[in-house]
């Protein structure tokens, strides 16, 4: 049993999401170290993010949007394919998953604002 989850988790799509993870944690890395070296210091840094954070929020919003329109997509196509009850509730609980995470995530955005 453990010899099959080791080898799911050396899928070729599995090594690709990892990779395509690890590629995002490295962008944002970079843009924040590009971004205290440009302003010159954390604080100033913080300061810039602190008066753009509507920008942000516009950002994340589009994303969002984009996001649901491609679960749309997907959920539809999938819901054609797999008729079973438990594929249903399965995705019913993935997408009640990524909408708590999302709330979670910009609630503690707007915590931290206050």
């Amino acid at each position: 049993m453990a010899l099959d989850r080791f080898r799911r988790l050396l899928n070729p799509r599995v090594g690709l999401a990892l990779l395509w993870a690890l590629l995002v944690a490295l962008t944002a890395v970079a843009i924040n170290l590009a971004g205290i070296r440009l302003i010159g210091n954390i604080d100033g840094w913080s300061c810039w993010m602190r008066g753009h954070a509507a920008y942000f929020l516009i950002w994340r919003l589009c994303l969002y949007t984009a996001t649901v329109y491609g679960w749309w997509w997907m959920r539809r196509r999938l819901r054609q394919r797999e008729t079973s009850p438990e594929s249903h509730r399965r995705l019913l609980r993935t997408e009640i998953a990524a909408v708590l995470a999302i709330v979670l995530l910009e609630g503690s955005v707007l915590l931290r604002q206050a």
